[in-house]
């Protein structure tokens, strides 16, 4: 993929989280590589934990970078509590997300105990619309699931949730000031919208309240992967 917009290499914006959604471990190295200074903060899900994510997760840290753990926990109580427990004490990540379910967030959040990992609740997938929640079950809206779950996350001392650009506005109001509010499905102008349902660019998330962005294929598909991380970052310099 081809960068659309001239870009103009400035300081890595720490606001910015690349996800290394590849499929192995040494794929994923090897951008973190090309990518050098461009990116800070890098996302590790499922599909690379599967691959050696944790190795490659602890060797980021190492490197200075920060690292977000977008591992989904969804168990019984012990169980999160437990796995919460055992990633703090490993040191791999700065963020974990877990589904933001009110037992699911008070487990992470007491396995978290006095570690600096910081527990984000998921509140409604980017990929889903209110059609999609009405097929699951759920008689409500995007919007109004999103609002209660912000509040359950606050309820259970998270320190965040993940939402989509269109509702950080909303998780900002109800979080205050210093509630991180992480929003993937974020598509610079000039990148297609791939699987995301509710998709915005960077200047509009971070126009709405967000504190950090999720974008994975417009760098990593890209032709220029450095060069697609600083137009991006230019693009939220002007959030």
């Amino acid at each position: 993929m081809a960068v659309g917009v001239a870009a103009r290499p400035v300081k890595a914006d720490p606001r910015l989280i690349v996800a290394l959604d590849l499929a192995s471990r040494a794929e994923a190295e090897d951008l973190v590589e090309r990518l050098g200074d461009a990116v800070a903060f890098y996302k590790i899900g499922l599909q690379l934990l599967a691959m050696g994510g944790a190795e490659t997760a602890l060797s980021l840290k190492r490197a200075g970078r920060k690292v977000f753990l977008d591992w989904k926990l969804h168990d019984i109580g012990a169980t999160v509590e437990k796995a919460t427990a055992a990633i703090a004490a490993s040191g791999a990540g700065d963020f974990l997300t877990v589904h933001a379910e009110p037992q699911v967030l008070a487990a992470a959040v007491r396995g978290r105990a006095g570690a600096p990992l910081k527990v984000l609740g998921v509140t409604v997938l980017t990929s889903l619309a209110d059609a999609d929640l009405a097929q699951i079950g759920y008689a409500t809206s995007v919007v109004n699931l999103v609002e209660r779950r912000v509040r359950q996350a606050l309820e259970a001392g998270a320190d965040g949730v993940i939402v989509s650009p269109r509702e950080a506005a909303l998780a900002r109001r109800i979080g205050g000031p210093n509630f991180l509010v992480v929003t993937p499905g974020v598509r610079p102008a000039w990148a297609g919208r791939d699987d995301q349902a509710r998709a915005e660019t960077p200047a509009y998330a971070l126009g709405q309240g967000a504190s950090h962005i999720v974008c994975g294929r417009p760098v990593t598909a890209a032709d220029d992967p450095r060069a697609a991380a600083f137009a991006i970052a230019a693009e939220m310099a002007k959030g």
